[in-house]
């Protein structure tokens, strides 16, 4: 079955050329190829739309007719390629971006009102979710993630290092000591966090490739960092995040940072990842370079932590 799109330029162009060879040359096929285009065309719709004469061909009624409505459609095409094709060059559209929830909240929502400013022709879609999505499926440009499983379908950018803390409120510290080693935290309660393959319920790892691992029992676990955080520092337990949610509690105060004979296991990093079967277009560059920017070689949520040693073992 003849292509029809390519019907349509081939009759495009024997309107403005008179004759199928021009229309031929025109569009890069051989004679006996447009004329099989036509014959399609005319097969398709019924009705005969080229007068054929050994000097010329000319369009009948039902042609002229038909030549407005293909003009219209091919006018229609290239408008859409032509949009497409800017925003590879131009940082316009709309951006889809999925987000874990409290990264999302805490580090990238404060900094989209500056990008937003610099790409004012830009829309963004955000989603909030701690669970990995399908980036194909749904139609996601960018993705931010706490760490990254390599495959072939995705690209995987580092935007920033991402350190983990033990932590507690003052107030609980005081109530129940502080642990001094990893062994002390099983007469503690630990509040966990259930999406984590690494630090979850039961079992929170130390050392630099998380081989010490410390057995925890506590009496909360959840699926949202911020609610463990929001348990903690009313006193109810020691929490194991990332610096990036309790790095403001830290430095105001409301949290202690536990320092252990084993410091936290290393965490892969933040990185941006996208869907390797395109490339990624302005909008994608532009808000994963800008947020590289920000985050910078030494992340703003460690800025004035007093952290662990991560080199000891």
């Amino acid at each position: 079955m003849l292509d029809r799109l390519t019907g349509m330029e081939v009759f495009a162009e024997v309107a403005r050329q008179g004759s199928l060879s021009g229309a031929a040359r025109a569009v890069g096929i051989s004679p006996t190829m447009a004329t099989k285009h036509v014959n399609a065309l005319e097969d398709r719709l019924g009705v005969k739309l080229v007068h054929r004469t050994t000097r010329r061909v000319t369009l009948t009624d039902a042609g002229r007719r038909y030549l407005d409505q293909v003009e219209r459609v091919l006018s229609n095409i290239a408008e859409a390629e032509a949009e497409a094709a800017a925003e590879r060059v131009e940082v316009a559209g709309q951006l889809r971006v999925a987000l874990p929830v409290s990264f999302g909240t805490r580090q990238v929502a404060p900094l989209l009102p500056e990008f937003m400013r610099a790409y004012p022709r830009l829309r963004v879609d955000l989603g909030i979710d701690d669970r990995k999505v399908d980036m194909v499926a749904g139609g996601w440009d960018v993705a931010v993630r706490i760490g990254h499983n390599p495959d072939d379908t995705t690209i995987a950018r580092k935007l920033a290092s991402c350190r983990t803390v033990v932590s507690a409120a003052p107030d609980y510290l005081a109530r129940h000591g502080t642990p001094e080693t990893v062994a002390d935290l099983g007469a503690h309660n630990c509040l966990s966090y259930t999406l984590s393959h690494d630090v979850g319920p039961g079992r929170w790892p130390f050392g630099r490739e998380g081989k010490v691992a410390a057995p925890v029992t506590g009496n909360l676990q959840a699926d949202n960092g911020d609610v463990l955080v929001a348990m903690a520092l009313a006193g109810q337990g020691l929490i194991y995040e990332p610096t990036f949610i309790v790095g403001d509690h830290v430095r105001a105060g409301r949290l202690e940072i536990v320092l252990l004979d084993h410091p936290p296991a290393e965490m892969p990093g933040v990185y941006a990842i996208y869907p390797a079967n395109r490339r990624p277009s302005a909008k994608v560059r532009a808000f994963v370079d800008f947020l590289a920017e920000h985050f910078g070689t030494e992340p703003p949520w460690d800025r004035d932590l007093d952290l662990p040693d991560a080199s000891v073992t």
